[in-house]
């Protein structure tokens, strides 16, 4: 009789070990998948830019810099390899966005442009859809290392070797105060 006890317990605890090992494992993908909606969105939004760079280069030829600016934050973007890199490499894009559609507001007849106002439309459709990619990653994220926190699965996943992730966070610059003059 003790046996069986013993058998059923440890058939209970590998059970347990199973299906806690796997739950880590489906938290793990989730995470991966998150961030690849994330590096989905960021890509489209990247492929977007040559088009908005040639839309805008015939206005604002002596903007040079500008252009520049946003061509090399793009190419890290599209250099990035983790979301922490993705993070510093979107940062930095955002704020050379921001610099080129402020450059567009001195320029009327850009403003007025089709070919402009679509990609600009196309271009606030994609930050939408970052904005909710990253919120997605951002709770696989949470649930994971939560996981990964908590006992008693934080025990299967050191045994395993299961690593907490990092959030995609946003940059100081992105959480300073907008001032707003009327």
């Amino acid at each position: 009789m003790i046996t069986y006890i013993i058998i059923g317990i440890v058939v209970l605890l590998a059970f347990w070990l199973l299906a806690t090992y796997n739950g880590l494992v489906t938290l793990r993908n989730r995470v991966r998948e998150a961030w690849s909606q994330i590096d989905v969105q960021l890509k489209r939004r990247s492929s977007l830019i040559p088009n908005l760079v040639e839309a805008v280069k015939g206005y604002v030829k002596h903007e040079k810099g500008v252009l520049e600016e946003v061509t090399k934050a793009r190419t890290s973007l599209m250099d990035a390899k983790n979301p922490h890199d993705a993070a510093a490499a979107d940062n930095m894009l955002t704020g050379a966005l921001k610099s080129l559609f402020a450059v567009a507001e001195n320029y009327p007849q850009l403003r007025a442009s089709e070919n402009f106002k679509a990609l600009q439309d196309e271009l606030s459709d994609t930050e939408t859809k970052v904005a909710a990619s990253r919120q997605f990653y951002n709770t696989n994220v949470l649930d994971l290392n939560n996981s990964l926190e908590t006992v008693p699965s934080a025990w299967i996943g050191q045994m395993f070797s299961f690593k907490k992730e990092e959030f995609f966070k946003a940059s100081e610059e992105e959480k300073a105060d907008i001032k707003v003059n009327f």
